[in-house]
């Protein structure tokens, strides 16, 4: 009895030990490293970039071919669109392996809800691929510009977008979880990174285009995309761009121009950078405090300035406080202009008095277009550099 009792077990659980019943094998896969998004009349135009494996691999004889192809279908939806393009594509695309997402300046004043909710309901897609917006060209334009040093496109773009967010600032490197967190909460709206070709895009597709030292085409990350709710209302530049990763506190490190007392300028390099958002009720108003402290090394000297008086390092940290101050400022002033509150003050403000919150949210951007907002800079000197004084006192 003990033994038949034994057998039914085994013949109940073997059915559950059939190992990868689901599985693919690489060569029956196409892997997708980036996919656009663009729109065609009233239809959607999917474009995939697909690696060419053989290209790509350590042993790659070459061979001519691009290291990646393209494949592009119309769709009245997104599925729909990357399922008509099995009729050209050699294997079924895979998207676990995805990298970026480019969604066409057309589609994202539109509204992206309907493109992200295939994204985010499909469980081959996986939630750590960064999204951007082409700014004044077609998605799928950025796809087929091929890159030199990274073989592959979408790791170039990848790359690139997050060593400029951490060593430069003005760009965002947005995941899928923390758009959707942004679209879904309240007194919050998202942002996105610009990307567009620098240079001649006709070229840009061409295998020559990585054959030379100075390529004709290249891809650029420009500026940050405003969105309401899913919708693109308009862009930052540059400075109202790094204001924007202050108040978020995403600045790691960056460099800037600070004018000296005398003719010239000399450059700071961030190296640390703290923020913190505070909201406070004055007479039943709400009010946002935002405190900004920064460490810094002098990078560089472009004026007259003796780096030995501490005078002269209190003068250039006073001087730094105006320029993070204005920095700061002029992003708000834009965001407002806008009237669509992006550095999440709402939540602030939820956090700090939920009741108020209830009569405040039914009309926030109205009211955020209206909300005081102080900025407090502490900024400090920590290096000066190899050297104390510039050869250009010396002359």
């Amino acid at each position: 009895m003990k033994k038949l009792s034994w057998l039914l077990i085994i013949v109940v659980f073997i059915p559950l030990l059939s190992g990868c019943w689901n599985r693919r094998e690489l060569n029956e896969l196409a892997i997708v490293a980036a996919v656009a998004i663009d729109k065609a009349g009233d239809k959607y135009l999917v474009t995939a970039q697909v690696i060419d494996p053989g290209q790509v691999s350590t042993n790659a004889n070459g061979g001519g071919r691009a290291p990646v192809t393209t494949y592009s279908e119309k769709g009245n939806h997104i599925f729909e669109a990357v399922r008509r393009m099995t009729t050209t594509t050699p294997r079924k695309l895979y998207f676990s392996h995805l990298q970026m997402l480019v969604i066409s300046e057309e589609v994202a004043k539109e509204g992206m809800n309907n493109t992200l909710d295939f994204l985010t309901r499909d469980p081959e897609f996986r939630k750590d691929f960064y999204i951007v917006v082409s700014r004044d060209l077609k998605a799928s334009q950025i796809l087929k510009n091929l890159t030199s040093i990274e073989k592959i496109p979408a790791q170039k773009m990848r790359s690139s977008l997050e060593t400029s967010q951490k060593a430069w600032a003005p760009t965002v490197a947005i995941q899928m979880d923390e758009l959707i967190s942004s679209l879904t909460s309240e007194g919050n709206n998202p942002v996105l990174t610009g990307i567009t070709i620098k240079g001649n895009r006709h070229k840009g597709q061409l295998m020559d285009n990585v054959e030379k030292i100075n390529q004709d085409a290249r891809l650029k990350y420009i500026n940050i995309a405003v969105f309401k709710k899913d919708k693109l209302v308009g862009w930052l530049n540059e400075k109202e761009s790094k204001g924007y990763n202050y108040i978020k506190d995403k600045v790691e490190n960056t460099v800037g121009p600070i004018p000296c007392e005398s003719k010239g300028e000399l450059i700071v390099e961030v190296i640390r950078s703290k923020t913190k958002v505070k909201a406070k009720f004055i007479n039943g108003h709400p009010r946002i405090d935002v405190y900004v402290s920064s460490e810094a090394n002098i990078a560089e000297v472009a004026c007259q300035i003796d780096l030995t008086d501490p005078a002269a390092i209190k003068k250039i940290e006073a001087n730094t406080d105006k320029v993070n101050v204005d920095i700061l400022q002029t992003s708000i002033k834009k965001a407002k202009k806008l009237g669509v509150d992006i550095y999440g003050f709402g939540e602030v403000i939820h956090r700090a008095n939920p009741k108020a919150w209830k009569s405040l949210k039914n009309n926030w951007d109205q009211e955020f277009v209206q909300l005081p907002v102080k900025i407090h800079s502490n900024f400090k000197v920590r290096r000066t550099g190899t050297v104390n004084q510039s050869f250009l006192k010396k002359e």
